[in-house]
């Protein structure tokens, strides 16, 4: 049989079209974009430092594609994959099984494909946990959080700081709607008695200046789940003039250099960090998800570098 060339990135039309490559692509991820996808530099470090016969790629699929990408992978009996923006609420509806966290959650970001079927599962939550940790050496429950945007992203991160009793959650999004029945979703875990005198610890706000501003005042840390920040053009998702030296900033995004948010953070005299640690966090779950067994973590911190 021919052997497919190795590309950078591949398509839904390679994979109507797949052939052998040696070693076997059996795990990537699905995106758009993807191109700036750093997992597969980190997953194949892990499975290189494993000796795990098979590599990781990038598969550019737009939404209409998602279905038939997903019915291709349990074909060609892939092992597994990653989501990426904007396919993990989309692809949680598209499972054969769903872990309870991913479903409590709406969306998936790994895939394990076992006998055909394809499982959901979600690890923004606890690789988001563990890099604030890394980041800012704090726990989400002591910290007063508002997180930006209300995709798959921002519904996992939502509610691990919830189920971490964090000390006051915020969230915001373009449609405000959005944000509220978000919020009303994780009200059951904010029922306590704790007070925090002139704010609720449970809000979602309108994505507007005004409203931001006044709740600077009473954060701790701000969180972009929006894909502000991909592209060099793109402002950051806050005005810089809002953002005060009190506060940390987490970017999910990354890219080379620093994203709009990190570097209007860091002017205004904020602890910044961009997403590469929940990256790291995150992949390296997936990767036990898939391999039941522990991720080679230093391997991939190393590939990331």
């Amino acid at each position: 049989m021919k052997k497919m060339r190795v590309k950078e990135i591949y398509t839904l039309d390679d994979l109507r079209k797949w052939k052998s490559i040696d070693p076997p692509i059996r795990l990537g991820v699905f995106g758009d974009p993807v191109a700036h996808s750093l997992s597969p530099q980190m997953q194949n470090a892990a499975l290189k430092a494993c000796k795990i016969v098979t590599q990781y790629a990038r598969f550019q699929i737009s939404p209409d594609e998602l279905r038939s990408a997903l019915d291709l992978i349990r074909e060609l009996n892939f092992l597994g994959m990653n989501l990426t923006t904007p396919h993990k609420i989309a692809a949680s509806k598209l499972m054969d099984e769903i872990d309870d966290k991913a479903r409590r959650i709406g969306a998936i970001n790994t895939i394990k494909v076992d006998n055909a079927k394809l499982g959901g599962y979600n690890t923004d939550g606890k690789g988001f946990a563990r890099a604030v940790r890394q980041e800012f050496a704090l726990d989400l429950r002591d910290l007063r959080v508002m997180i930006l945007g209300g995709g798959g992203a921002a519904r996992a991160l939502a509610l691990q700081c919830a189920r971490e009793n964090c000390e006051r959650l915020v969230i915001t999004n373009r449609s405000f709607a959005t944000a509220q029945r978000l919020a009303e979703e994780l009200r059951e875990y904010f029922t306590g008695p704790r007070v925090l005198g002139p704010v609720p610890r449970l809000q979602a706000i309108p994505w507007e200046e005004a409203a931001m501003r006044f709740q600077i005042a009473h954060l701790d840390l701000i969180v972009n789940t929006t894909p502000l920040g991909l592209n060099r053009s793109d402002p950051s998702p806050i005005p810089a003039r809002l953002l005060a030296p009190h506060l940390m900033v987490y970017d999910t995004v990354y890219r080379e250099g620093r994203t709009p948010f990190v570097s209007a953070a860091i002017e205004a005299g904020a602890r910044a960090a961009n997403g590469l640690a929940m990256l790291l966090y995150q992949g390296a779950l997936a990767f036990e998800i898939w391999f039941e067994r522990e991720a080679p973590i230093e391997a991939m911190r190393e590939a990331l570098m």
